[in-house]
């Protein structure tokens, strides 16, 4: 008989319908497979106790149903605030911070009738792509528990892959969540830019580097958690609507043209076996139909590296101004947030706009390119999952990496403008450890992006073929 915790979100959601299942027994499974192997991996955070939860459960199974998440447990990326969970950031800033409001993202959730029971682990402020933080510690990998889940949406990534949840939702500003679906053999997207908005605060113009996405294990749980995350807000310029119903309309995928990136001719130092894994998967789509044509680098990688790492530092600077600007908590700030905030704060405006410059002319290449390929693609990661008490690789292959973040350099391209993208799992190297490919297409291309991976995932279902042994 399957565990309960083995099924998709969409599937779990038509057995509660139909009252296959109740939501009380779905949280019993749901407490008891997070007992089971959450001390090992340390995935799930800020656990709600178990009477709480049950509590929910039984009031969910008594109410109307208010959207296709009603009864299922999710537990939110540590960097949305949630309203009577404790929120962190990772950080010891915030370390008894448990808020009397929802951000967006989890309000929506709610109101679609999804149980929150706690959070996802993240690095400190979701800087760096290793999750581990000094509140709640590291989070493991659960295919090798010696090596890095990614981040930062890794908590999320391995409560997806070790049937803790059934879907999840994340973040991704440098690959965050593409990085971490490759190492624990699960999907991820970024949507375009605009589509999912974010809390309201702060500044809501010059910062459109990072966006809110979801994760699962097939495409279409991807799609459905899209279309509850996506959707305008009046008190903001971002949010449009998003229709699941149309991924279905694109599965068929023979005759795309899909354009290989590589390495981007050497520029992106990648590990031995990494490449062939991903031209393996590259295989797979070329037997559904599709034509894969290797790309020349169409682009100075520098260029776009120079532009994203002035813009993020700059993002970065701007939004923990104002606990750098507290002598008290200052000191409490990891050394990489601190390295981000010196440099952000010492461009000036023309160092800004000449980086802005740069992307804006990336974004028009991309527009040619995409006038001839349906979607383009490229590694998830340069590396394998590294021992999971390492901070991050200082050398890949024999090149020195020169920041903390240039290891992840192949997520870049597509952060740097916006563009859509689905973290496809990919198969898996020499060592057992899993790694995915990112398939990336024009700005507002979602559906079609989900459709391409949907087709790959009925063709190979890595999650379903090889899930880790926790």
């Amino acid at each position: 008989m399957t565990a309960l915790t083995e099924y998709s979100a969409r599937e779990l959601s038509a057995m509660l319908a139909a009252g296959d299942v109740s939501a009380v027994e779905l949280m019993q499974a749901t407490l008891d497979r997070i007992t089971q192997v959450n001390g090992k991996l340390n995935a799930v955070v800020s656990l709600l106790d178990e009477d709480s939860l049950m509590q929910q459960a039984k009031a969910a199974d008594k109410e109307p149903r208010r959207g296709w998440l009603h009864g299922i447990p999710l537990a939110v990326k540590d960097l949305v605030l949630t309203r009577g969970i404790r929120s962190t950031m990772g950080s010891p800033v915030f370390v008894d911070s448990v808020p009397s409001d929802d951000d967006l993202p989890a309000a929506r959730l709610r109101a679609d009738g999804a149980i929150l029971i706690g959070k996802t682990n993240t690095p400190e402020f979701g800087l760096g792509s290793n999750t581990f933080n000094p509140v709640h510690g590291t989070t493991r990998n659960p295919y090798d528990t010696d090596r890095s889940c990614g981040g930062s949406s890794g908590g999320a990534a391995v409560a997806l892959a070790a049937r803790m949840v059934s879907v999840a939702d994340g973040s991704d500003m440098m690959g965050s969540l593409r990085n971490p679906a490759a190492w624990n053999n699960v999907y991820g997207m970024r949507p375009s830019f605009g589509l999912v908005p974010d809390e309201p605060r702060g500044d809501m113009f010059l910062h459109p580097l990072s966006t809110l996405g979801p994760m699962a294990r097939d495409p279409l749980d991807l799609a459905g958690l899209l279309q509850i995350l996506a959707g305008s807000d009046p008190r903001q310029p971002w949010g449009r609507e998003f229709d699941a119903a149309k991924v279905r309309m694109s599965t068929d995928i023979r005759g795309w043209r899909l354009g290989w990136l590589g390495d981007w001719g050497g520029a992106y130092e990648c590990e031995d076996g990494i490449l062939e894994v991903c031209g393996a998967a590259l295989a797979t789509f070329e037997e559904l139909g599709a034509v894969i044509e290797p790309l020349r680098p169409p682009f100075p990688s520098e260029e776009i590296w120079e532009s994203w790492t002035t813009l993020r530092s700059w993002a970065v600077a701007t939004r923990l101004e104002p606990i750098w600007s507290d002598p008290e908590r200052r000191g409490r700030l990891k050394e990489e947030a601190l390295w981000e905030i010196d440099r952000g704060r010492a461009f000036n405006a023309m160092e800004l706009h000449n980086a802005s410059l740069s992307a804006s002319a990336w974004f028009r290449c991309c527009s040619g390119l995409f006038a001839s390929f349906d979607a383009l693609v490229l590694p998830c990661a340069q590396v394998w999952p590294f021992a999971a008490d390492c901070v991050w690789p200082k050398m890949i292959a024999g090149r020195l990496m020169d920041t903390y973040h240039r290891w992840m350099e192949v997520s870049v391209p597509v952060s740097l403008i916006g563009l859509p993208a689905v973290a496809l799992p990919a198969g898996f190297g020499v060592h057992g450890l899993p790694m995915g490919i990112q398939a990336f297409g024009p700005w507002n291309g979602d559906a079609r992006l989900l459709g391409l991976a949907q087709a790959y995932h009925e063709a190979t279902d890595w999650p379903g073929a090889r899930p880790p042994v926790c």
